[in-house]
């Protein structure tokens, strides 16, 4: 009895390293892909005098098939007012119009018309239905680039262009867009859904 007492504390100290051992050695989870969400922002969008933006999209080909380029606007105020998903075949150049395809059916109708705001595409693979942007299944594979129409003090415009920036698409931000574009596909009806632009 005084010799199993004497050795629980060895036992003990023997598992608890045999744990850690185990996992030091495990393999760490895997972490999202980097380019799998794209954000830019747009501005000059709607103005008199001034030109319209563009979107260009891209499937570089390195899946093999189609992607989805499921694409959500939102206002300045964080709500969002339109939502779509466009089919990017292998090597296909899309054209997105940010007056007419992104920003001209706002759920709030022509009240809510924007002249700046932000876009988050996420790649996805396509469902039975096609692009579906109330349902994500996440891969990344595709090359997003912007232009934005930029005031200057003299009341003239400049026009930039910026590829897409890479964040880390959580499974919390999946959620709130998916649940988001299937709130405006319930009330909508068919205001708040953007339009693919050119391409194959």
């Amino acid at each position: 009895m005084v010799l199993t007492r004497r050795y629980i504390p060895l036992c003990v100290g023997i598992v608890f390293l045999l744990s850690v051992g185990l996992a030091w050695g495990a393999t760490p989870p895997a972490t999202p892909a980097a380019d799998t969400l794209q954000v830019n922002y747009f501005s000059g969008a709607n103005t008199e005098g001034y030109p319209d933006g563009t979107v260009q999209l891209d499937n570089p080909g390195a899946s093999g098939g189609n992607v989805c380029a499921m694409i959500y606007v939102f206002d300045p105020d964080e709500e969002m007012s339109e939502c779509c998903g466009c089919t990017l075949t292998p090597d296909d150049l899309r054209t997105l119009s940010v007056n007419v395809d992104l920003t001209s059916n706002p759920l709030r109708g022509h009240a809510g018309i924007l002249t700046t705001g932000l876009i988050k595409i996420v790649a996805s693979k396509p469902g039975s239905g096609g692009c579906n942007p109330e349902v994500l299944a996440p891969e990344p594979n595709t090359r997003d680039w912007g232009t934005h129409i930029i005031t200057t003090g003299d009341g003239t415009w400049v026009a930039t262009e910026t590829i897409f920036q890479n964040a880390t698409l959580s499974s919390a931000e999946v959620s709130a867009l998916e649940a988001g574009c299937t709130a405006i596909a319930g009330v909508g009806s068919g205001a708040g859904v953007c339009t693919c632009g050119t391409g194959s």
